[in-house]
């Protein structure tokens, strides 16, 4: 039973990471595993080798805390290959309910994740807004085209795979601005292996070095760390706003147009412009699924302090 809780939350970030603007990170932050994701992958490093001999792979797999890993990255990998047709469908048939169910979602995780910050200063503050504007301007860069090659796939998988790892930043959305997210979901739609194969060496490659720099960032300055990627996940709202006019267009891999560049509007202006309904209600059940849902996943999560459900024992020396 707890590894499939564990699985269920890597599909529910696998889901996330799937959608241009949601991050797998606040995912894992809101469902309670970023810390030993993070504490997990770090132990991947040279220092294995001498468990390997010591201990055996069967000591290494434990060491890294193993069973914990494969759950959550079959969980992601099962959700990215199973969902990814799904996700993409809703996107275009019912946008602005999904769009309100992931906005709902992200402005109480910020709360959530303000809520584990003690304390206010000058810095803290100022991280905050650091992180906002830094989001902020992210989701304001216009998308570029590289050149589909495997060493850009190897490279915006390096890239992607850390933005899945920080709360607030889309790997997805870090993929559509570098103009290779069609060619990366096309590619897990129609199982293409050479293009899954490099991509996923860049992720490995990505995430063994990225993992490192924030697991020692949370260890060493946590509340200041977490008010940082709070920010982030603020700043990123506007990104995921529901209701978008779309200035630009742009062709994806099955010769479809597809929304390239958009800006918000309120719902009123959303209907003048689109001629579109706002589907107003449907949106705020939406918001309050999102709400509720990680509401929920708080209070099971506060039944459980103190159990060793998603805690790996680790050793002390890292």
């Amino acid at each position: 039973m707890k590894y499939l809780l564990i699985y269920l939350k890597g599909m529910a970030m696998g889901a996330a990471d799937v959608v241009p603007g949601v991050s797998g990170g606040t995912i894992a932050f809101i469902t309670g595993i970023l810390d030993t994701l993070l504490d997990s992958i770090r132990r991947i490093n040279p220092s294995l080798i001498k468990v390997v001999r010591e201990q055996g792979v069967k000591g290494a797999f434990n060491h890294v805390n193993g069973p914990f890993l494969v759950c959550v990255f079959g969980g992601i990998l099962t959700s990215i290959f199973s969902l990814s047709k799904l996700i993409s469908y809703l996107l275009v048939a019912h946008p602005i309910p999904v769009w309100s169910f992931f906005f709902g979602l992200i402005l109480i995780s910020v709360v959530h994740m303000l809520k584990q910050v003690k304390g206010c200063s000058v810095i803290r503050v100022a991280l905050f807004a650091l992180g906002i504007l830094f989001a902020w301007g992210i989701t304001m860069l216009n998308p570029i085209s590289l050149e589909m090659s495997y060493l850009n796939i190897f490279i915006g998988g390096s890239i992607a795979i850390c933005a899945m790892l920080l709360p607030g930043i889309s790997g997805s959305f870090i993929l559509l601005l570098l103009g290779l997210y069609p060619s990366v979901l096309a590619a897990a739609k129609n199982l293409d292996i050479a293009v899954l194969a490099v991509f996923a060496t860049g992720c490995i490659f990505g995430l063994l070095t990225f993992s490192h720099l924030l697991s020692a960032l949370l260890r060493k300055f946590h509340d200041a760390t977490l008010i940082f990627l709070t920010g982030l996940m603020l700043g990123t709202l506007g990104k995921i706003w529901p209701w978008k006019e779309v200035l630009t267009w742009r062709e994806n891999s099955a010769g479809e147009q597809v929304p390239l560049l958009e800006q918000n509007l309120s719902p009123m202006h959303f209907e003048q412009v689109t001629g579109q309904g706002a589907h107003i209600s449907w949106a705020v059940a939406a918001l309050i699924a999102g709400i509720l849902l990680v509401w929920g996943m708080e209070k099971v999560a506060k039944r459980n302090v103190g159990s060793d459900t998603d805690k790996p024992k680790l050793n002390k020396e890292i």
